[in-house]
């Protein structure tokens, strides 16, 4: 087993958004910290060691230990974070503290496997509806991914959330009927046939009206 990651934390005295902007030009994010039974604290840390931990295989996901000035080290894990549009940067994120036997709610990938029978026909194609599912369970319970095997699909097929094989302890929160693949077809629309330009209705008395105009 990987050893768990510790991150470092102090107490955020300052507020504001000058300060939050100050914070980070030093490389540094602020957070917050609530749950498991304590008061929701605001802090600062190094944003390379949070960053990090989003790069990792676990991602948002990832239990790491937060060791806080004053207030001692516990578990903690992502609840929610803001990235910067365009920057594609980390401004800021809420963790969570883990007590002992709760169980949260997280949000895991769902991984397709097998080459299924029905791409075989011409314009097949795997319609993926959802890459992720939520699912409530003990932090250390919570699965990297869940897979789905779609080696047996065929074309107008689907595979539901009632495919998903899951741990006795794990919990899906989603409809067992919702689809997560389905094999459809796609053919080329056929060109509507061009239509010839109408000729000029015919006005109907207008050649009389004419001819009378120019006999008066």
């Amino acid at each position: 087993m990987a050893e768990k990651v510790v991150v470092k934390a102090e107490k955020r005295e300052g507020r504001g958004k000058n300060d939050a902007r100050r914070l980070r030009s030093a490389g540094k994010l602020p957070i917050s910290v609530y749950g498991g039974g304590g008061e929701t604290v605001a802090a600062v840390v190094e944003l390379k060691d949070l960053a990090a931990i989003l790069r990792s295989d676990t991602g948002q996901n990832t239990i790491f230990s937060l060791d806080m000035t004053g207030e001692g080290s516990g578990d903690v894990i992502f609840h929610d974070r803001q990235i910067d549009a365009l920057k594609g940067r980390l401004v800021h994120a809420d963790l969570r503290r883990l007590a002992k036997g709760e169980k949260i709610e997280v949000t895991v990938p769902i991984h397709l496997v097998g080459e299924a029978v029905g791409l075989k026909e011409e314009g097949a194609v795997m319609n993926q509806a959802m890459r992720e599912i939520k699912v409530l369970c003990e932090p250390s319970k919570i699965p990297e991914f869940l897979e789905i095997d779609v080696a047996n699909l065929e074309v107008n097929e689907s595979v539901h959330v009632s495919d998903l094989q899951v741990a006795e302890d794990v919990e899906l929160h989603e409809l067992p009927e919702t689809v997560v693949a389905s094999i459809v077809v796609v053919k080329e629309e056929e060109l509507e046939p061009q239509l010839e330009t109408p000729a000029e209705p015919e006005i109907v008395g207008k050649d009389e009206k004419d001819s009378e105009e120019s006999e008066s």
